[in-house]
């Protein structure tokens, strides 16, 4: 990426409610956003950079580049809510950009949010990378999360983590897919339980991994790199997860989580996970829970994912690179999208040896059932970033 810009320029007094603090190093060099809190009962991750904070602050000699720290959902903080009005993890899709309204609190949240982040970025000198700090109702081991492009996958396997593929398929409007899809090298972490102390170490020792790994800091810069990592060692372990199913959920629903489940705890096919006014929820396939909903708010009751082989990795990678995708609308019962060229659409009745798995390999991602046809799109700047990222 050679610069970055902003799309409009635009002067708001409460942005700043946003900002906890920027360090500029002299040196040109990659802009690393990160933010905490943008569901106001996850308040660790804002915890974690007030912590990180002075001392960065003492070290931008050595600092090439800029760290931006932010506050997501900052009246839901202050109330310790999930949210007020709206889900702010849920609205940043065009319509909602466009149509925000401000007597809802999160459009408010959503239109000071995008311009701090907007005054960030247009000082950048190099690559944008941005890191979503979150915690979850459910105890178990922390992970990241990963929109499955090239760039990002390379940025998240430089973490001693667990990493989760294909989340942000199940959900629409994520401030982490928006980012992403302007350009940005994108990683969600997901440090623990929301009230536990130790999610706020997890978090610090992944801000201070991030430098490195985003290049802000060498390595010997941050002498104590090794015990983060060690803090990530022993809470993670190195896999990759892939997301195959999300359970939505709505308040009529009465949704109730069977107890004691945690993250990445393995499932049987028809195990009792929970149950909703219906009746008892099952597990439909073997594999591994994740994010298990034990709180009033939120509209995930649960995920389901297996684990993927490093095998698979390194195929998807090849296929990427040799821009197999590119072709993939020859193949008989698939066709390209007529009002969008980055789009495909699949008949699953003609292409039966073509299961959405396949697609993920070479680097596509599922948008929606229409009947018997699943519509995917491929990903943006899989493997090379934008020009000029425009936020």
């Amino acid at each position: 990426m050679k610069s970055a810009i902003i799309s409009t320029t635009v002067a708001a007094p409460k942005s700043s409610r946003h900002l906890l603090g920027t360090v500029r190093g002299e040196l040109s060099g990659p802009t690393l956003l990160i933010l905490g809190g943008i569901h106001g009962n996850e308040p660790a991750g804002v915890l974690a950079a007030e912590r990180v904070l002075p001392q960065l602050q003492r070290r931008r000699v050595s600092l090439r580049g800029e760290i931006v720290l932010l506050r997501g959902n900052t009246r839901a903080l202050e109330r310790n809510v999930r949210y007020i009005d709206a889900d702010l993890n849920r609205q940043w899709t065009a319509a909602e950009l466009d149509e925000s309204s401000l007597q809802l609190s999160e459009s408010a949240e959503q239109d000071e949010l995008l311009i701090a982040m907007r005054e960030a970025v247009s000082r950048a000198r190099g690559e944008v990378y941005f890191v979503d700090l979150h915690t979850t109702s459910a105890s178990g081991k922390p992970f990241a999360t990963v929109g499955d492009t090239l760039r990002n996958r390379a940025f998240a396997l430089q973490f001693p983590v667990t990493i989760v593929l294909g989340l942000e398929e199940q959900l629409d409007g994520t401030l982490l897919e928006f980012v992403n899809n302007c350009g940005a090298i994108t990683m969600g972490f997901e440090a623990g339980q929301h009230e536990a102390a130790t999610s706020i170490d997890h978090h610090e020792a992944l801000i201070w991994n991030a430098t490195v790994a985003a290049g802000n800091f060498r390595s010997e810069d941050v002498p104590e790199l090794a015990h983060y990592r060690t803090v990530l060692e022993r809470v993670g372990g190195r896999r990759v997860v892939e997301v195959r199913y999300r359970h939505a959920i709505v308040p009529e629903d009465d949704f109730c989580m069977e107890p004691g489940y945690r993250n990445f705890q393995p499932i049987k096919r028809g195990q009792l996970l929970a149950k909703h006014r219906a009746g008892k929820i099952t597990a439909r396939e073997t594999g591994l829970i994740l994010m298990p909903l034990y709180q009033k708010l939120g509209d995930d009751g649960f995920f389901l994912g297996r684990d993927v082989k490093e095998f698979w990795l390194k195929v998807s990678a090849l296929l990427r690179k040799l821009k197999v995708g590119r072709y993939m609308h020859l193949l008989p019962g698939v066709r390209r999208d007529p009002v969008n060229e980055y789009f495909l659409i699949i008949d699953t009745r003609i292409a039966r040896i073509l299961p959405l798995q396949i697609f993920h390999l070479l680097g596509f991602r599922r948008r929606r059932w229409v009947g018997n046809n699943l519509v995917v799109s491929r990903r943006a700047y899989d493997v090379e970033g934008p020009d000029e990222f425009i936020l």
